[in-house]
């Protein structure tokens, strides 16, 4: 029997899950749910989904599903990921995790009473230059990581008129802002590829609250981060600094620089080149390629492309009745949330946050 997926939010579901899934055989997609049953209906449509909902409770009642994939606003994370527990299915939920620790180690420990498995979309660690970024690492290429300085700078929130009213990434409340949409998947690589966090110093601000809907001209007040910076102290004694910003009118995309006692390794965005040298050479181009980016259907990009890998792991894991051989799971998602809350705390006591004695 083909295993049963049904799918909350239509945005990324539409651009990289739904393309994912359909790559896979004996995969069938029964359902969309979607605040709005025009988008459900659109990203259903699409794939020759046969349900569409605008109520995914009622999604969640009217089909035996075995994996539910979650792709909503932060603050809902929690609610449908538990239901879902409940209802029987496995679980794939969009980062980052939940709105706070608390709801992450409710979602974590609903999971493993269940017997579920359980898996956060950090796609970019089915990356192949960023698994190289791992081998390279752990193989001691670059000897002892001393310091890693990652930037993320752009446009898009720069221009007040640039967001419509409402936009929850925008909106505190509902989990939005530059340290959950971008911030998560800089913390998840970061532990990926050197283990875990000991102390955090940080600082998060909304540089553009007033903004202006650019169709109606209406003002709203922007409450989410458009910038966070933050210092990680790793259990290795590494020092790794994050610099992220969505309120510039120009951007440099994201780069990353990891140096070693014995290399160092750079990788950035714009043309997703992996740099690579010992001590004393030239930087030497490492770069892997996606086989699955040539796969038809699939978006360019690798935030879609890595999406395929990541969905054929969790499908073999869930097929095979075993755990997951890699990903990152809701106790990784707990582990971010962890380091994402104290850049809050820091930030708002202005000091250091131990989070290991």
């Amino acid at each position: 029997m083909p295993l049963t997926v049904g799918i909350i939010g239509a945005s990324f579901a539409k651009a990289a899950m739904l393309p994912a899934l359909a790559s896979i055989d004996d995969v069938e997609v029964v359902a969309v749910a979607s605040r709005r049953l025009a988008s459900a209906q659109a990203a259903a449509d699409a794939f020759g989904v046969a349900h569409a909902y605008d109520d995914w409770r009622a999604m969640l009642e009217a089909h035996k599903l075995d994996l539910v994939c979650i792709a909503t606003p932060t603050d809902t994370h929690a609610p449908m990921t538990l239901a879902a527990l409940e209802a029987g299915a496995h679980v794939l939920c969009e980062k980052p995790m939940a709105m706070n620790q608390a709801e992450s180690a409710a979602m974590l420990e609903s999971a493993e009473a269940h017997g579920r498995l359980h898996m956060i979309d950090h796609e970019l660690r089915f990356n192949p230059n960023r698994r190289k970024i791992k081998q390279l690492i752990e193989s001691g290429a670059i000897g002892e990581v001393r310091h890693v300085n990652i930037v993320n700078i752009n446009p898009s929130w720069g221009d007040p008129a640039s967001r419509p009213a409402g936009d929850w990434w925008s909106l505190e409340e509902m989990g939005g802002g530059r340290l959950g949409a971008n911030g998560s998947h800089q913390i998840d690589l970061v532990r990926f590829w050197l283990g875990e966090v000991r102390s955090v110093n940080g600082q998060i601000k909304t540089v553009v609250a007033d903004r202006i809907d650019k169709d109606t001209g209406e003002p709203w007040t922007a409450t989410a981060d458009d910038l966070a910076t933050f210092t990680l102290e790793m259990e290795s004694g590494a020092l790794v600094s994050v610099f992220m910003s969505g309120a510039a009118r120009h951007g440099v995309g994201n780069s990353t620089q990891i140096y070693g006692s014995e290399g160092t390794i750079m990788l950035a965005d714009g043309d997703e080149k992996l740099l690579y040298a010992k001590a004393g050479e030239e930087l030497q181009d490492v770069s892997e390629v996606d086989p699955n980016a040539l796969l038809p259907g699939i978006g360019p990009g690798i935030w879609n492309v890595s999406v395929v890998t990541l969905m054929n792991e969790l499908v073999a894991a869930i097929r095979g009745g075993r755990p997951l051989k890699e990903g990152a799971t809701f106790a990784d998602g707990l582990a971010c949330q962890r380091v994402m809350d104290a850049v809050r705390q820091s930030s708002a006591e202005r000091r250091w946050i131990d989070l290991i004695d």
